[in-house]
């Protein structure tokens, strides 16, 4: 089969490599219809390893570069190990990549994303979405409801990300929000905002095209080239936010975050970090401000599917292309880090698309 393989930053190769088989009896082996490019696959292009093991094998996937990327995916079961009980051959199915502790085909940690040993299948080696099949465990397999399409489900991982953000914090019906950097995961922060009854949104992003999208899911969007984002944020939100949401992992932005907030309020940190970042402890202390950081997501994949067949997290707001395996380097990661137009790139394993993108 064909699959996608990181050697080293900007070493991403597509190449002919074993289909996989089940190892363990509540294995999974699932044919991968649609694999979305995350903004971390983009970190482990462009400046990796991040999450992608290179010294050692990771303890969980018991591999090390190179490794199968793509974690945000959604696909049919093909074949499933004599104790899978949750899933059966036919199934689709959307995939909760995250590696952490698991046994009788269950996490065995309640906050399983916090685990020290924590990993993803398609960045810390054991099979990925970039590619045509993937065998996981049947913990991290969820049945996809018969309304939602294979886009949708690889949807689910990053609007995960967004759901469990807004959630950790300690956001009420009827609070104000600014959400810092519009892409794929800011996008779907606002989205979940939207569910959890913000009533004032604000995105602050320099992309022209993504600040048009964060306008037209209901936010009001800021330039902070042509602005002073903080003071901007402050007149709309009548005083500062109540909340703010870092996802752009730039040091300079994460002291904006902090300060478009008002007295008491709450940045939540949600990108990860290529560099250290400094700001001022007095802008929390004398404020009372709290600052919190977030990772992944844990039991929530249920809730993100069931806002989708409500209306929210809609493929057809955030995907911008889809494209063939054979095209993800120049056609995928290439555009993402080139092009701030896009939003969600989806890869189709075994499906070739012609041109590259389809509508």
């Amino acid at each position: 089969m064909q699959a996608a393989v990181w050697y080293r930053a900007r070493d991403l190769r597509v190449e002919t490599v074993e289909v996989p088989t089940l190892r363990d009896p509540h294995q999974v082996k699932v044919k991968v219809a649609a694999c979305g490019i995350c903004g971390s696959d983009l970190h482990e292009y462009s400046a990796g390893p991040i999450f992608i093991p290179v010294d050692a094998p990771h303890p969980l996937s018991q591999q090390r570069a190179p490794i199968i990327m793509g974690h945000e995916f959604a696909g049919e079961v093909v074949e499933v190990g004599e104790r899978v009980t949750r899933v059966k051959p036919g199934d689709r199915v959307a995939i909760e990549p995250i590696l952490s502790p698991n046994q009788d085909g269950h996490y065995l940690m309640e906050r399983y994303n916090l685990t020290p040993l924590l990993g993803f299948h398609g960045l810390s080696g054991g099979g990925g979405g970039f590619s045509e099949y993937t065998v996981v465990g049947e913990h991290m397999v969820h049945p996809l409801p018969d309304d939602l399409s294979y886009e949708q489900g690889a949807l689910i991982e990053p609007a995960a990300v967004g759901l469990h953000a807004v959630r950790q914090s300690a956001l009420k019906a009827g609070d104000s929000a600014v959400v810092f950097g519009a892409g794929p995961i800011g996008l779907m922060i606002i989205e979940a905002l939207k569910a959890a009854g913000a009533a004032r949104i604000v995105a602050v992003e320099p992309s022209d095209s993504r600040r048009r999208k964060a306008t037209e899911l209901g936010a009001r969007a800021v330039d902070p080239r042509e602005q002073d984002a903080v003071a901007q944020v402050h007149a709309l939100t009548q005083g500062g936010a109540d909340f703010a949401f870092e996802v752009t992992g730039l040091p300079a932005v994460l002291d904006q975050a902090i300060n478009a907030t008002h007295a008491g309020g709450e940045t939540v940190i949600v990108s990860i970090w290529e560099t250290e970042a400094a700001f001022q402890p007095n802008d929390l202390v004398i404020k009372e401000r709290t600052l919190k950081g977030i990772i992944a997501y844990r039991h929530i994949y249920p809730a993100v599917m069931a806002l989708m067949q409500q209306g929210y997290f809609r493929a057809e707001d955030l995907i911008t292309a889809r494209i063939a395996l054979d095209d993800v380097v120049e056609e995928g990661f290439e555009v993402l880090l080139n092009d701030k137009s896009h939003i969600k790139i989806i890869v189709r394993p075994g499906e070739p698309l012609g041109e590259g993108v389809t509508p």
